[in-house]
């Protein structure tokens, strides 16, 4: 959670990390944040990108800065559905967006797979089938949603290999949090569980190209799913259906 971030990182990269911990019940509702300097170092950015992410968190009502003694920044967690906030969150991005990025979790969970196949024996396998136990016992999404993140982290440090693991991290940052908007959804949420077993049972059989193909069918359809839903109709509270916005024209600028 408080890793480094790419050196190239942006304001909204450390806002969007900060608050999917929130969103994910990582950081709890008035927990208090590390000062500035050090959330700074621990994330590698400068203290003025840091005090710009505060400053989009606290519009977005997920933090709360206190001045003088006893002071800092606090987590506070917004009354309502997490999913309605995430669903807004989704909409910024583009379908070309998600898919670019589904295209790139595929390839990197698939390597994983691949390489944990050739690599790791059926002893180290035990955290990732323990993962998949809880994933399968889950009832919240958002608890769903950070043992699905966990699964594709720890198999990327099965494949014995730190840029793989690095990347997963990266990737679960990005596109972590909104996994809550379709993990709720029985038929998937029963497909990803047997997938992850499956996925274990032919890196067992180091069967590595089988390992890679159900990884990399996993994350597929689950960003599938996500850009279903960005393309699907929203619905506000008064009943009244709308086509979802377009993505900000000013989002990678």
């Amino acid at each position: 959670m408080f890793t480094p971030v790419d050196t190239r990182a942006r304001v909204d990269t450390v806002a969007r990390r900060l608050g999917d911990a929130i969103e994910l019940g990582l950081l709890a509702d008035g927990e208090q944040l590390p000062g500035e300097a050090e959330l700074a170092a621990q994330l590698g950015v400068s203290t003025v990108t840091l005090r710009e992410a505060l400053m989009a968190l606290r519009q977005q009502g997920l933090v709360t800065t206190r001045r003088g003694r006893g002071g800092g920044s606090f987590v506070t967690v917004p009354e309502g559905p997490p999913e309605h906030r995430l669903r807004a969150r989704l909409v910024d991005w583009s379908t070309e967006e998600l898919r670019d990025l589904g295209d790139h979790w595929a390839a990197v969970s698939g390597a994983a797979a691949l390489l944990a196949a050739r690599r790791t024996g059926p002893g180290e396998l035990r955290p990732l089938a323990r993962t998949v136990d809880e994933f399968a016992a889950a009832e919240d999404p958002a608890a769903r949603s950070r043992l699905y993140g966990r699964f594709h982290v720890e198999l990327a440090a099965a494949a014995q290999s730190a840029r793989l693991t690095r990347e997963e991290i990266a990737l679960q940052t990005e596109l972590g949090a909104l996994l809550v908007l379709v993990l709720d959804e029985p038929g998937l949420f029963e497909r990803v569980a047997d997938r992850h077993r499956s996925v274990i049972s032919a890196v067992q059989d180091e069967a590595d190209e089988r390992a890679r193909m159900l990884a990399e069918q996993c994350v597929r359809e689950s960003v599938d799913r996500l850009i279903a839903l960005r393309l699907a109709p929203e619905e506000d509270t008064d009943g009244q259906e709308h086509r979802a916005r377009p993505p900000r024209e000013d989002r990678h600028r």
